[in-house]
């Protein structure tokens, strides 16, 4: 009965989809719930461990020795030449030793074998090797070329060489074979890769120029290096500009036809002041019975852009406009973007509604969702509403005075609604955002930040109750739908948390594992007028899951949200686009052909938009990185004040009033010898006990800033006084950290690797041995 046993837990862990089972699962999975039988399977899990034919993982669930198999997973390089290879997201990356690596590159997905198990008692993760590279991340490089010259070219075969403009992979070095296109010295080129590290080229790669986007002296260059190293379309296809020409410029009274006409209601946008693309206006009126009444009217660009067009394939690819500096690159042609599409004053445009009652309390007592023309009244801007209803702006009252009850009422609504957004346990984090202003050739000029005003504020609790209501609208039709959901924390991180806030001195009411928004909104509520808030809010915002597009409707934690979706915003995001395709088509519709349809496409479309959606919010970061760097640079040897706002082993990061960030390295403290705390998020001297923590006051001089690098160094000053931290008992000095080799940030070079290692004498470049070893003398990646 026992080998019985074990033979169906060793299937069951086999094609589990998940990694590891707890003792439960493992029980449902096998039918063993009852009390005999579950007492059965606990034994004969002890026997198979005890035989290694099953271990427990850090959480003490079940899972297949990793020692007894081959791993596929994601390396993740490190500048340092080791990694990391994440196997299961649930489960603790698996440390890859740099002569372990097999010269995988970050991204690439790999086959591992385990060296070393998880110690789970002393913290330790477990150790593996490179057996496999499965798949290239990589099959294309943008960097700046090198050329050789003419003498080199004719012995080694090469045009030249070309850094990478990707940090992540800035350590390698791409040769560029003598074929295909020849770009001119100082070109920024796209490479496609033909051959990969391996034995005696760890650090080069080769390729073949494929595009030349322009040269490295050209306005704009550095911000286009950086949407073309992301994968970012600059262009759109011939065929879906010709669609988007197509498209007429006013609209006929065909299309007006099954659409409701509200060209009489008083509805107005409200954007900033250099928004083009305006796919959202809003109206609200008090009814006869108290309720509120507001209407939210969006571009209807499904209209425009049909199923499995070229303007919808390409939409489809891009996922989501990127807004960067000093430009924009939409998901479709800017002739529908800013024209046809966008919600212009004073001219009609077709639109999708949703249109609610509200009662005093923010209850939606009544809703309806259809097809419309509208004409917006007025082209309002954040900055105008803000003057009427916050500073009482004379002149803009008397420019808008039809309107400005309108506006008197938006803001009591406003106020309504996220005071029960409140009560529910919506989490409000007041995130500072910043504009870079630049001149025309794109230097920077100055940072401005941005407050948010009630105009903003408004704006966002009219579309969060229209997301909310299309979502849970399609959600009790049971229709195939497309939500935006966002997930619990995990418990390990809300474990960190806990443990950072107990040592602050803030309790958390309830469990890591169900713990509810609205106590994670009393905590910031509770620090809020304290120095520690800052503190508090970075390690909730670090604990907290990133949002993303899904198929099933899982709420969203951060809003305290049952229902919520995308609805607001398809000139600039492919989920709403799809959600008002949704919307037309299950209005004539529902057959379970066309449910079955969608069941199969919509999971697809979820993933897709969240991946890109994530690579626009890495080319925003990364040229806001840039543009902060490049305006930094002239201001070497300037004094500020600043905060701390993160502590690693490397050093501290400290975070301006302008919201420039940079780093002071641990080994430009001299003070003392510091330990970093992590519970704590701290750094505290061993013998002099200095403490430093985020949320710190200091004041730092700026010694570097390099935009190629996006690199900014601070030097520390001085720094207000904390209470002392105690070091740990077990905190004890080895030889090994004697040495006190700082590590650095994802992205940020040590002195070792932005100064480079000095070459050895006689050692030959890279592209003499090629040549030596003459043309197919490397293996095809």
């Amino acid at each position: 009965m026992t080998n019985k046993i074990k033979t169906a837990i060793v299937e069951v862990l086999t094609n589990s989809q998940k990694k590891s089972l707890s003792m439960e699962e493992l029980a449902q999975a096998l039918d063993m719930q009852k009390s005999g039988d579950y007492k059965a399977l606990v034994q004969t899990v002890a026997v198979m461990e005890r035989e290694k034919m099953v271990a427990f993982n850090q959480k003490g669930k079940i899972k297949l020795p990793q020692d007894a198999l081959m791993i596929e997973g994601t390396f993740r390089g490190n500048e340092r030449g080791f990694g990391f290879v994440t196997i299961d997201p649930e489960e603790p990356d698996v440390y890859i030793a740099k002569e372990h690596t097999h010269y995988a590159m970050n991204g690439d997905t790999v086959e591992i074998t385990i060296l070393k198990n998880s110690d789970p008692f002393s913290d330790k993760g477990a150790e593996g090797k490179v057996v496999a590279i499965k798949k290239r991340n990589l099959d294309q490089i943008v960097g700046e070329f090198t050329a050789f010259p003419p003498e080199e070219v004719a012995e080694t075969d090469l045009y030249g060489v070309v850094v990478p403009k990707d940090k992540k992979v800035g350590q390698f070095k791409v040769f560029i074979a003598a074929t295909g296109v020849k770009p001119v010295d100082g070109s920024i080129v796209i490479v496609e890769l033909t051959h990969y590290p391996e034995k005696d080229y760890a650090k080069s790669l080769e390729g073949i120029v494929k595009q030349v986007v322009g040269h490295k002296n050209d306005p704009g260059m550095d911000i286009l290096s950086v949407i073309v190293a992301q994968g970012i379309p600059t262009q759109f296809p011939e065929a879906v500009l010709k669609a988007a020409d197509a498209v007429p410029d006013e609209i006929s009274e065909k299309e007006l036809i099954g659409r409701r006409d509200l060209r009489d209601q008083v509805i107005v946008t409200i954007d900033g002041a250099d928004a083009k693309d305006l796919d959202d206006a809003v109206t609200v009126e008090k009814l006869p019975n108290g309720n509120y009444f507001l209407g939210v009217h969006i571009a209807d660009v499904s209209h425009y852009v049909t199923e499995d067009s070229p303007l919808d394939r390409e939409a489809f690819e891009r996922g989501t406009s990127v807004y960067l500096t000093d430009r924009v690159v939409p998901m479709i042609p800017q002739r529908l973007s800013n024209g046809i599409c966008s919600l212009n004053p004073h001219v009609p445009r077709l639109t999708l509604s949703c249109e609610m009652e509200i009662d005093p309390s923010g209850t939606i007592v009544s809703h309806e969702i259809f097809p419309s023309v509208i004409q917006t009244t007025e082209r309002m801007t954040y900055a105008a509403v803000n003057g009427i209803l916050e500073a009482d702006d004379p002149e803009l009252i008397e420019r808008y005075e039809a309107i400005v009850p309108m506006f008197t009422l938006m803001k009591e609504l406003h106020q309504i609604l996220e005071a029960k957004r409140i009560k529910r346990g919506a989490i409000n984090f007041e995130d500072r955002e910043a504009k870079i202003l630049v001149n025309e050739t794109g230097n920077p000029l100055g940072i401005e930040l941005r407050e948010r005003g009630v105009g903003e504020r408004l704006i966002e609790s009219f579309m969060l109750a229209a997301n909310e209501t299309v979502a849970e609208h399609f959600n009790r039709l049971k229709l195939p739908f497309l939500y935006r959901i966002h997930e619990q924390p995990k418990e390990e991180k809300m474990q960190r948390f806990f443990d950072f806030a107990a040592a602050l001195g803030i309790v958390v009411k309830g469990t890591k594992d169900s713990i509810t928004p609205k106590t994670l909104q009393q905590v910031i509520a509770t620090v809020e007028e304290k120095p520690e808030a800052p503190v508090i809010n970075t390690m909730l915002l670090r604990s907290m899951q990133q949002a993303k597009y899904s198929a099933e409707n899982e709420g969203h934690y951060g809003l305290a949200a049952e229902y919520y979706t995308h609805f607001t915003s398809p000139i600039r995001r492919y989920p709403d686009l799809t959600v008002h395709r949704l919307i037309h088509t299950y209005a004539t519709d529902t057959s379970e052909k066309t449910k079955a349809k969608w069941a199969e496409n919509l999971p697809e479309i979820a993933l897709h938009s969240s991946q890109m959606e994530r690579r626009a919010v890495d080319a925003e970061r990364e040229v806001d990185s840039l543009k902060k760097a490049e305006y930094m640079a002239d201001k070497v040897g300037e004094e500020f004040d600043g905060i701390i706002s993160s502590i690693t082993k490397f050093g501290i990061f400290v975070e301006l009033e302008n919201t420039v960030e940079g780093l002071i390295h641990l080994n430009d403290l001299k003070q003392d010898y510091f330990h970093f705390i992590e519970s704590q998020l701290a750094l505290v001297g061993e013998r002099t006990k200095l403490t430093f923590k985020i949320g710190q006051k200091v004041k730092i001089k700026v010694t570097k800033a390099e935009p190629e690098t996006r690199e900014i160094d601070f030097e520390l000053l001085s720094a207000e006084e904390v209470p002392a931290l105690e070091l740990p008992h077990k905190k004890q000095r080895s030889k090994q950290n004697q040495k006190r080799t700082s590590r650095k940030p994802k992205g940020k070079d040590n002195k070792e690797g932005s100064q480079g290692k000095k070459k050895k004498k006689g050692r030959a470049p890279f592209y003499k041995k090629v040549a030596k070893k003459k043309k197919g003398g490397r293996k095809k990646g």
